[in-house]
């Protein structure tokens, strides 16, 4: 064979190999976010003061109220708060000094140790849609989530480089029993997925079998915490008996709370942002606080989900200057407090994932990683207000969460950010451009963000290729992760420890539908 036959044929393998390793199927996971970036701080110290002793006040002479929970008003009572009925008023600094054992960040350990995040600092750990009963698709359309739908989004969640998290109810799957269907969620969070997950909160007793099947899937907790989970507040300034006994069983077991205000302004909260962030510190004060009455040390997330009212119809509105307003603040009121902050998310109020999607949502998330948020719920997939996971929607934010990783790395200021060389390289007349550069050429793989799923190619290949736009994008590619789904490992023995107990658990009631 002559040399040039045989350079061709070289070169001809090298190509096969580079398309070889294109187009072989990767499952990569980013580490959680860790800022190096200030924060935004849009209020003074002045007004900070301001509103933490308007919050005292509120505690001290209104007070809050802790419903149908006997045992949690004698835990005030012995604290030496005010108790009367079911309010609970709160002296003057006492819930401030009983927030000083909440640590000011945890692990949380996933059953794949390189899947650990840490929870509170600078760092910054993203999570699915939570919550929503209804799923959307392009091909279905509108519907009712199902356990196989619940499923799929488990693993794009898992095949998601940018998502550190696999969540809790990604969506409801109301095809399943009331009563039992947290134990297949649960179940399917720690079998097709090996990133951290969140644990029931709708019954205490759902909160203890995801503690106990959380000790089968890590061969026992020994003092690990394994799953954070949300707690809601009734706002205005109630706590219900169901979240707080699910609170009590996760912080006894050592396992991380979000305690939550669930704002929607104008309507559960003032029409002010001052008086919005006021309502949000009197719960948090109150909610971390009673964590740690419950077990000093518990790990704890001070949460300010917000939204405001459109009042002309009423229904809840996302990406507003308003709730961005209170996110930057809320910010800055928990961060005094010492304890990690949950908010934000890719938060939209449209029915679909269209243009209006995309601008609330890049609102939204943009606004939680200057906030200084911890853990971020709701990162991909949230549509129609909440009511909506949306398979498309969650590729499309998913991918979007790889711009925050790459904002929050700051501006490298080293020798090789500098590019001085290149600069004299290209100025002095040796080049005209840069692409030939050796520093263009030693940094080029890895110097800029890359989707995997928009479109920048030239209008002519873009017109070839069927003028597909970004929601056939997204479609195809949920399509592509869950045919390149590859089940991650997990001992036999733990998983069939875990399909026993899920099947004694449902043996053991009746199916209950409300």
């Amino acid at each position: 064979m002559s040399d040039v036959a045989e350079g061709r044929r070289a070169r001809g393998g090298g190509g096969a190999a580079r398309r070889a390793e294109r187009t072989a199927v990767r499952i990569e996971a980013a580490k959680f976010i860790e800022r190096k970036i200030p924060n935004f701080e849009i209020l003074n110290e002045e007004a900070l003061e301001i509103i933490e002793a308007n919050a005292e006040t509120i505690l001290e002479e209104i007070g809050v109220n802790f419903v149908e929970n006997p045992a949690a008003l004698e835990l005030w009572k012995a604290a030496g708060a005010n108790v009367q009925g079911e309010r609970v008023r709160i002296p003057r600094g006492l819930a401030r000094h009983l927030c000083k054992t909440a640590p000011s960040s945890y692990v949380q350990h996933a059953r794949n140790p390189d899947r650990n995040v840490t929870v509170g600092g600078r760092g910054l750990v993203l999570a699915p849609v939570y919550g929503p009963p209804f799923v959307r698709d392009a091909d279905g359309g509108r519907r009712y989530a199902t356990i196989d739908d619940f499923q799929k989004f488990v693993k794009l969640g898992y095949m998601s480089k940018w998502l550190h998290h696999s969540g809790g109810t990604v969506c409801e799957p109301t095809d399943v029993p009331v009563n039992k269907r947290h134990l297949d969620m649960l179940y399917a969070h720690m079998t097709l997925s090996d990133k951290p997950y969140m644990g029931s909160v709708t019954a205490p007793e759902r909160a203890a079998d995801s503690v106990e099947m959380s000790d089968i899937l890590f061969g026992g907790l020994d003092g690990r915490t394994v799953m954070t989970s949300l707690i809601n507040i009734n706002s205005p300034m109630t706590f219900d008996g169901i979240m707080m006994c699910a609170l009590e069983v996760y912080a006894k077991a050592n396992q991380a709370a979000i305690i939550s205000p669930f704002i929607v302004g104008g309507a559960m909260s003032p029409t002010t942002v001052a008086g919005t962030l006021t309502q949000v510190l009197v719960e948090v004060l109150a909610g971390v606080a009673y964590s740690q009455l419950v077990k000093a040390g518990a790990p704890v997330i001070a949460g300010a989900f917000v939204t405001s009212t459109d009042m002309a119809s009423g229904a809840p509105t996302f990406g507003t200057p308003e709730a961005s307003l209170v996110t930057y603040g809320a910010g800055q009121l928990v961060r005094r407090l010492g304890v990690p902050y949950r908010s934000a998310g890719a938060f939209c109020g449209s029915k679909l994932p269209d243009a209006q999607a995309a601008y609330e949502s890049a609102n939204s998330l943009n606004m939680g990683l200057l906030a200084g948020v911890n853990f971020m719920l709701h990162a991909c997939g949230w549509l129609e207000g909440g009511l909506v996971s949306s398979f498309e929607k969650f590729v499309m934010d998913a991918d979007q969460l790889g711009v925050l990783h790459k904002i929050a790395e700051g501006i490298d200021m080293s020798d090789n950010g500098l590019a001085m060389g290149a600069l004299r390289y290209v100025g002095s007349g040796q080049a005209t451009h840069y692409l030939g550069t050796d520093h263009t050429q030693a940094n080029f793989k890895t110097a800029f963000w890359r989707t995997e799923l928009l479109d920048y190619k030239p209008f002519e290949t873009w017109q070839e290729e069927g003028e597909r736009d970004t929601v056939t994008l997204a479609r195809e590619r949920v399509a592509k992760l869950l045919n390149d789904y590859q089940k991650p490992a997990i001992d036999p023995a733990v998983e069939e420890a875990l399909t026993e107990y899920v099947a004694k658990k449902k043996a053991s009631m009746p199916d209950a539908f409300m």
